[in-house]
């Protein structure tokens, strides 16, 4: 019996012994899980904040990225220059040809054509030998003048000012002109009219024609004008145009209207043909418009500004 009661204390034993541990253990956890606890107490404050901060530089950022897109798109929708077209800078209407201003206008033009970067490298090409200058228009007498659209109607400062200037080719398959369109030459405000584009070409590509017909005289059969881009007003423009093809009486040309800056403002493409009753015209009047070439055998300008004294397009009193 005491045997079995000594075994039996022995297996108590162990039960008694086991059973402390386990509670010290939990006894540890709880310990554990309460600091773990009190940690996150103590340090979730200062995890929103960051948090916090952090929502607050992303929504700054967001409205950041937001405002330089938005930016960019009305930028590109709507640059400087489109942004002008839309609502031009107000202009006064063109001087009274009368106007002492006036002249003053057109003489400072004059002056501005005649040193134009574009011009001077013309007339210093190693080719400027090839080519002569002249003025249009400058020797049509007066009365036919007032009955001319770009002679007459559209002359004086703010709108045709200055004759064109012009240089071709001693055989006539090409030509540059120099023009300047006033503000007064618009449709869209700040905007030079479609329609006088169109009129300064035919006007071009007509001339070009007109000398490599057989009688020296083309009337429009065909003009087709593709506008590449709007062109500004109170600007100098180029006008390049080249005979493609001459068929007996019909003359293919092509032709352009450029920026000083090359950048191209119209293209066309036009058939002139030369009328059956050619023959029975006075072309002295037409040769003198278009600005005559120089006489046949004579020294090639050489590059040489076209004379203009008592030109009567640039003196508004006649």
């Amino acid at each position: 019996m005491n045997s079995l009661r000594c075994f039996s204390n022995l297996k108590c034993f162990p039960r008694s012994s086991v059973r402390p541990r386990q509670s010290i253990s939990s006894l540890n956890l709880c310990r554990q899980q309460r600091h773990s606890s009190s940690s996150h107490r103590h340090t979730a404050p200062g995890h929103a904040g960051t948090t916090s901060g952090r929502v607050k530089n992303s929504h700054a950022l967001t409205a950041a990225l937001t405002a330089s897109c938005a930016a960019f798109a009305v930028g590109a929708l709507y640059p400087p220059d489109v942004a002008t077209l839309l609502s031009p800078r107000p202009a006064p209407g063109p001087l009274n040809p009368a106007d002492p201003a006036a002249q003053a206008y057109v003489e400072a033009l004059e002056d501005t054509l005649q040193h134009l970067p574009l011009l001077t490298r013309l007339r210093a090409a190693p080719d400027a030998g090839e080519w002569y200058e002249t003025r249009p228009y400058v020797n049509v007498p007066e009365a036919q003048r007032a009955n001319s659209l770009t002679a007459g109607a559209l002359h004086g400062p703010g709108k045709l000012a200055l004759p064109p200037l012009l240089r071709a080719k001693n055989d006539e398959s090409e030509s540059i002109a120099i023009i300047h369109l006033g503000r007064g030459m618009c449709g869209h405000d700040g905007i030079v009219h479609g329609g006088l584009i169109a009129t300064v070409l035919d006007e071009s590509l007509g001339r070009l024609s007109i000398l490599n017909m057989p009688d020296k005289v083309a009337v429009t059969a065909t003009l087709t004008v593709d506008y590449k881009a709007p062109t500004r007003a109170d600007q100098f423009v180029v006008i390049r145009c080249r005979l493609s093809e001459l068929k007996g009486r019909k003359a293919f040309v092509e032709g352009s209207v450029e920026g000083m800056d090359g950048n191209i403002l119209a293209t066309a493409k036009a058939l002139f043909i030369q009328p059956k009753y050619a023959k029975l015209l006075n072309t002295k009047l037409i040769r003198r418009a278009l600005g005559e070439p120089p006489v046949v055998g004579a020294a090639a300008s050489g590059g040489d500004p076209a004379p203009v004294p008592a030109d009567p397009m640039l003196d508004n009193k006649s």
